[in-house]
């Protein structure tokens, strides 16, 4: 049975979430994993001269791209961290949109050379809906590239998740897990080329990994 979203409710979320997760000393940076350092960075986007950034949350990824002369546009729910995120960035050309993903990319017409998420939209939104509007909007020869922490064996589809521990008042979101092959064949079946997923070992043993996914578009 596909997750139920409410938007409304995971906009609530997602803007407390940006009170606490925003850093007014951040400086711009690029990492796919949770590591700072670890793992490949931008290169893995090509040599793109416009991205969108699918649930850009605190904007860093963005901000660096931009600042590398790349047309960078970033969209994420939250107003509250659209609002920091566009004060903070101001001088690096960046730019952000507050929308829900899905009606972004369902109503605007810009394609891109490359749509990548860092732990954001692509991880919280059901891939069945989202993959077909990403291949829409990239141009020929785009990629997708996303990462973010690896299904637990076992567990696998929309995974429910709290927001702050088990107390307080019950705010929630839905984040999606599959094994690599899985990612690879809803890509597949949503139209990209070819897709590689793979899921990078930590730096420490037994340490949590990162899935990270790459499709390129015909």
């Amino acid at each position: 049975m596909p997750a139920q979203h409410d938007i409304a409710a995971e906009t609530e979320l997602w803007d407390t979430y940006a009170a606490s997760a925003f850093k007014d000393d951040a400086e711009p940076g690029f990492c796919w994993t949770q590591y700072a350092g670890h793992g490949p960075g931008a290169e893995l986007l090509g040599d793109p001269r416009s991205v969108l950034e699918i649930g850009c949350g605190t904007g860093r990824a963005l901000a660096y791209l931009a600042q590398r002369g790349i047309t960078a546009q970033g969209v994420d729910l939250s107003p509250v961290m659209v609002k920091k995120t566009t004060e903070k960035w101001a001088g690096t050309g960046a730019a952000l949109v507050c929308a829900e993903v899905l009606e972004y990319l369902s109503e605007h017409e810009d394609v891109y050379d490359a749509i990548y998420s860092i732990f954001g939209a692509a991880w919280f939104t059901d891939p069945l809906r989202l993959f077909p509007l990403v291949r829409r909007r990239l141009k020929p020869g785009g990629v997708f590239v996303f990462s973010h922490p690896p299904a637990i064996p076992g567990a696998y589809g929309p995974q429910g998740m709290y927001k702050g521990g088990f107390a307080g008042k019950a705010m929630f979101s839905y984040r999606y897990s599959y094994r690599p092959a899985v990612w690879e064949r809803l890509l597949i079946r949503a139209g990209f080329a070819r897709a590689d997923a793979q899921v990078l070992d930590a730096p420490q043993s037994g340490h949590i990994g990162t899935l990270l996914v790459r499709a390129v578009a015909t």
